[in-house]
């Protein structure tokens, strides 16, 4: 299929696949507003995280439309996870270490944090925050600095200001210059895209 892509639509993908991020992600458990949904969906592409976790065991997945953000879903893969418990399993034996979002006394600064190693973010739902189940579970707690009266914000801002600060610092230490996967993987996820 590249043969039919114009050498900009290549080299936009070549770039875009190498500077994915492998060693980031992000996990959903139980958010419920498609648009929350398709906002973090595009941020993680933004930033080059390839793939979220999904964990809906109170929540059904929404319904997310065809357009707008919701286009990033298409460069961005999914994983649902029937529980907290199989989701931190599968990212523990994958090497990560699990930041859960949430205020609370214990919970760090992301300014903090070091998300140059291997990070799964886990945003809560919209209403409830992470459960107490991914709170207990989770290796770090984290939170983001405010300086209101209202000490929340929206999740997909949450997730936003959460991730940026995860792109800076890769950035500073120049993670996005070289690709974390084999050029085998990375020409094979090239062809891949190259369909879409």
């Amino acid at each position: 299929m590249r043969k039919f892509l114009t050498a900009n639509r290549l080299n936009k993908i070549t770039n875009v696949v190498k500077a994915r991020q492998h060693s980031l992600t992000v996990v959903l458990e139980n958010i419920h507003d498609p648009h929350n949904v398709s906002a973090i969906y595009r941020t993680c592409d933004a930033v080059g995280v390839p793939k979220v976790g999904l964990v809906y065991t109170n929540e059904e997945f929404p319904q997310i439309s065809k357009v707008t953000s919701a286009s990033a879903r298409k460069w961005v893969d999914s994983f649902k996870y029937k529980s907290i418990d199989e989701c931190y399993d599968k990212l523990r034996a994958d090497g990560f270490k699990i930041f859960a979002t949430l205020l609370d006394e214990s919970a760090k600064s992301i300014y903090d944090i070091d998300f140059t190693g291997k990070s799964a973010i886990v945003m809560g739902n919209e209403h409830r925050g992470v459960s107490e189940e991914a709170a207990e579970k989770c290796d770090e707690k984290i939170f983001i600095p405010m300086r209101g009266m209202i000490q929340s914000l929206n999740v997909s801002v949450a997730a936003a200001v959460t991730l940026f600060e995860a792109q800076r610092q890769r950035d500073t230490v120049h993670m996005y210059n070289k690709s974390e996967l084999s050029d085998e993987a990375v020409e094979a996820m090239i062809d891949e895209w190259a369909e879409k």
